[in-house]
């Protein structure tokens, strides 16, 4: 299936590791010019070896205006872009009787306003072009409530939220937004849940993940790959009418209808 995407200029914030990397390689491989984004400047450079022919940009999202001009950098270098895929950020796993109002508020900023910061900017752009495409890697966290992640999924669920409403209000206007939630998967980012949830149950990080693997109907955690190609199709003008769904991608391990 030709999915459309040769020549497409595509932007992935936390494009230098995990999800974000093997999205980049995968829309590579359908032919898009890609730029990545991320905190690190030694991440990127890791993954420019990685990846080969990328465009790089260094930033910190939840700045509000460092996202701006990340956004107005990338298009002056690369053109408009058609695509956005955001996987930055990841909110810090606080057990919920260790919360403040400071680590509710840093759980935001990681999550939700590393993504919010890149959108606003980059939506009304492509609904002035009358087209373009968002997709929002947002965490299983939004739907099902962990005891360390609570700061955290509560983020991932008003990122739901903006998804659906933003996908509403600009469908009109020839943007799609969409949103992903994978399950646990195999990447730096579940790792470290990993340690949380075992210091948190006090066990060893073998045993957390043998736990979590015997909950998953598949009995083993996905690779980047896998979520890597559904976020590629999702971006596609093949998946046109998803615009405004939040999908699932936990291979069945949380059977929600929501």
């Amino acid at each position: 299936m030709d999915l459309g995407l040769k020549g497409a200029i595509v932007l992935i914030t936390g494009g230098s590791k995990g999800l974000g990397l093997a999205a980049a390689r995968a829309f590579l491989d359908e032919g898009a010019r890609v730029a990545i984004a991320s905190r690190s400047h030694e991440n990127l450079q890791k993954a420019r070896a990685a990846l080969g022919k990328v465009e790089t940009f260094a930033a910190d999202l939840c700045q509000p205006r460092a996202a701006a001009e990340m956004v107005d950098t990338v298009e002056r270098r690369l053109g408009p872009l058609d695509v956005l895929v955001n996987c930055a950020g990841a909110a810090r796993r606080v057990p919920a009787e260790d919360l403040t109002p400071e680590a509710w508020h840093a759980a935001m900023d990681a999550k939700y306003f590393s993504y919010v910061n890149v959108i606003d900017p980059l939506i009304k752009r492509m609904a002035e072009r009358g087209h373009g495409a968002i997709v929002n890697v947002i965490g299983s966290g939004g739907k099902v409530a962990t005891p360390t992640h609570i700061g955290g999924g509560a983020a991932n669920a008003a990122l739901m939220l903006a998804t659906a409403g933003l996908a509403n209000a600009y469908a009109g206007r020839g943007v799609r937004v969409i949103g992903i939630n994978p399950g646990p998967t195999k990447t730096e980012r579940v790792a470290a849940g990993l340690s949380a949830d075992a210091k948190r149950d006090g066990i060893s990080e073998d045993e957390a993940l043998k736990r979590i693997v015997q909950r998953m109907p598949m009995k083993r955690m996905p690779e980047p790959e896998e979520i890597a190609d559904l976020i590629v199709f999702a971006a596609s003008e093949r998946a046109r009418l998803l615009t405004g769904a939040i999908l699932s991608a936990d291979a069945a391990t949380n059977p929600t209808v929501v």
